[in-house]
């Protein structure tokens, strides 16, 4: 039986064809990179926030379970709260060095401060 919920079609126009399949967007997530491998950017980010500082990390490489446990970490390392999305780690407050620190003991070798 085809899927065809009209939630999944949505943006695309009509198809006379009947044996048109309608591509779905799902992108699949790949491995996750060594730790050693990673280039993990912090820097210092202010806009789009009301004036509050957050510490930004970037360039993380892997599925969306790691990226969630190591915010995680960061945030229970550092005492401050924070989210993970869109393959970034937001974590409240202007701790960078303090990131920097805990990443490196948890062997992201290759971390730097912007």
């Amino acid at each position: 039986m085809k899927n065809n919920d009209w939630k999944n079609r949505l943006g695309v126009l009509y198809s006379t064809n009947p044996e048109f399949n309608y591509d779905t967007e799902d992108q699949q997530e790949g491995e996750t990179v060594a730790k050693e491998k990673q280039r993990l950017r912090i820097c210092l980010d202010k806009r789009n926030r009301k004036g509050k500082v957050v510490t930004l990390i970037t360039g993380f490489c892997g599925t969306n379970e790691d990226l969630t446990a190591l915010s995680k970490l960061l945030k229970t390392k550092c005492g401050v709260g924070g989210s993970a999305k869109e393959k970034e780690i937001i974590v409240q407050g202007d701790i960078r060095k303090k990131v920097l620190e805990v990443l490196q003991k948890e062997g992201y070798t290759k971390s730097r401060i912007l």
